[in-house]
């Protein structure tokens, strides 16, 4: 790994590098991906990275390339002491609107950790159900900590997979290029051939 690199990482490990010296050990970072798209789920991901974690290239979702994001959810995965992901559909998005579906994923995903965290860093959201676990909201989060960058991936990852299985189905809505998001050509595929049971009807009322 190259000098500039690990510089990088011990950077973005900043944070967690002073709550483990304060005595958390299992600190999850949290993130999720897909609040703002037209169809399909948002997907809300946490994961417990080990104290000496160092993953080449790990960063905000969004500054990763989705070929490269795909090799370093592996390397993620394979190496995390624990993590989960949480879907929540489209119909539970327009029944409970997207901020309350993108914090009922994070206590699915809080509940179904096999590794309970001592500490929970998550990106923004405040006012969450954390079933009892200390939580730091970090603005940010996803560009300035190790974890929670670590879980941006995850999410974004998980839901760019679920998008391309939908593209299979829908394949003149151009999901696999977009994921769902409101593009140019995707709103105006929604004009020609009207809403799939993925849109979330919430977000397209004013494009039909």
């Amino acid at each position: 790994m190259k000098e500039q690199e690990i510089e990088r990482l011990t950077t973005l490990k900043e944070m967690e590098k002073k709550l483990h010296e304060r005595g958390f050990k299992n600190i999850c970072g949290i993130d999720e991906a897909g609040r703002g798209p037209l169809a399909g789920p948002v997907v809300v991901a946490g994961v417990i990275m080990p104290e000496n974690s160092m993953i080449e290239g790990v960063n905000d979702s969004k500054k990763v390339s989705e070929k490269k994001r795909e090799k370093l959810y592996d390397l993620i995965i394979e190496e995390a002491i624990s993590y989960s992901v949480a879907i929540i559909d489209q119909n539970v998005i327009d029944e409970i609107n997207i901020l309350q579906a993108t914090k009922q994923g994070l206590t699915q995903v809080v509940e179904t950790l096999k590794v309970k965290p001592d500490l929970i860093l998550v990106d923004a959201l405040e006012h969450i159900n954390t079933k009892g676990i200390p939580y730091e909201a970090i603005i940010k989060g996803d560009a300035k900590c190790y974890s929670i960058s670590a879980a941006s991936i995850i999410a974004k990852v998980t839901r760019d997979r679920i998008m391309r299985e939908w593209d299979e189905i829908y394949p003149q809505y151009g999901f696999i290029k977009h994921k769902g998001y409101g593009t140019k050509a995707h709103i105006e595929a929604i004009r020609e051939f009207g809403l799939t049971p993925i849109h979330r009807k919430t977000f397209t009322k004013n494009f039909i």
